[in-house]
């Protein structure tokens, strides 16, 4: 690729500003298009809990999200060090507990780590003393534990913040608060004029959805609360036969807690019945989040293909990156990466073979 590349990116979310950054690292000529504002709100982005969980996440994924999410766990001090972005990044691994009546949804996780050949370093089962020593003000509530020492979590709307820092400082040009009618190998047109640069990289997520139907939304909705009274240090998974819930720490006494996926396009707001789940699953959880406040109710829609793997379509001149579905940050450093040893030296990590479709 010739030094007086050009590149437009299509999505201001977390990969879009990732790849942009690196991208303009390397001094090419980057612009960026998001059709929200320079703080990401209304991105899925925006609304993800940020956690760094390969072993977790085994239980509803394949084996390469594993692989690829221990590079990125691995990945993200690097890249962050690297781009000069101080963002609230912590990895003392998650802790995933059961109340008594739910032992068997802990014991059903348990068996489906292992199943997928785990190495034995990587999960260790907590009796109530480490649970206490892990997180002391646990102690007593729960008997039984896995804890994932190797994994950990940053917060996803100081990455928003940081990395739209680490783009200014580095010139790339932003145009947000513009929609993208319509892309092209080479090309854009956006307010009904026509961008044209050597490279557009598509990460619009579901915005892309037009041109790739196999993309599909997948609901996810989280309460932002502030809790003195609570004092976590790590990511903390309640499981639950009906539902799942997650409490991960934010700075300032904060914590996002949130569920699994929901099955739904719906992008509407919060639900009663969903707030309700989520604060009664956090309060069951710790006392201390009776006297917490809810600063905020969000959902949004992440893009998934029909089998929940990311892909990077390519064809000269247009790079679409999508389909990250729950994985998104811990992915996203991994992704970025290899598009651009693509765009760089048209190579493809073989690791990653079944991500990749490539059109002439």
């Amino acid at each position: 690729m010739s030094r007086s590349s050009s590149f437009i990116i299509v999505g201001a979310g977390v990969v879009g500003r990732l790849l942009a950054a690196r991208l303009r690292k390397r001094n090419w000529s980057v612009v960026v298009y998001d059709e929200n504002g320079p703080d990401g709100r209304g991105s899925c982005t925006w609304v993800g809990a940020g956690m760094l969980s390969p072993y977790c996440e085994r239980v509803a994924s394949e084996p390469i999200i594993t692989e690829l999410g221990l590079r990125g766990c691995e990945r993200w001090p690097a890249d962050l060090a690297e781009l000069g972005a101080d963002v609230y990044l912590r990895r003392n691994g998650s802790l995933v507990v059961a109340h008594p009546r739910d032992a068997l949804e802990l014991e059903r996780l348990r068996n489906r780590v292992i199943e997928r050949a785990l190495p034995p370093e990587a999960m260790r089962e907590a009796g109530p003393d480490e649970i206490g020593a892990l997180e002391p003000e646990l102690s007593g509530r729960f008997t039984r534990g896995l804890y994932f020492p190797q994994e950990g979590h940053l917060d996803n709307r100081e990455l928003l913040a940081e990395l739209g820092r680490v783009m200014e400082r580095l010139g790339v040009e932003t145009r947000y608060h513009q929609r993208v009618e319509v892309i092209e190998p080479g090309q854009i047109r956006a307010d009904h004029v026509v961008e044209r640069a050597d490279w557009i990289v598509d990460c619009r997520g579901l915005g892309a959805r037009e041109d790739d139907p196999r993309l599909r939304g997948v609901r996810g909705e989280i309460a932002m609360v502030e809790a003195p009274e609570v004092h976590l240090s790590r990511p903390v998974r309640l499981m639950h036969p009906r539902y799942s819930i997650y409490v991960v720490p934010r700075r300032d006494q904060r914590y996002l807690i949130g569920a699994t996926q929901i099955e739904s396009e719906d992008a509407g707001p919060v639900t009663v019945r969903s707030a309700l789940e989520l604060l009664s699953a956090a309060y069951t959880l710790h006392s201390g989040f009776a006297e917490a406040r809810v600063v905020e109710l969000a959902s949004s829609c992440r893009p998934a293909y029909p089998d929940n793997l990311p892909r990077l379509v390519a064809r000269p001149g247009l790079l679409r990156i999508n389909g990250l579905y729950r994985h998104g940050f811990l992915l996203a450093p991994v992704l970025v990466d290899a598009a651009i040893t693509y765009l760089e030296r048209g190579d493809r990590d073989p690791a990653m073979a079944a991500l990749w479709e490539v059109h002439s």
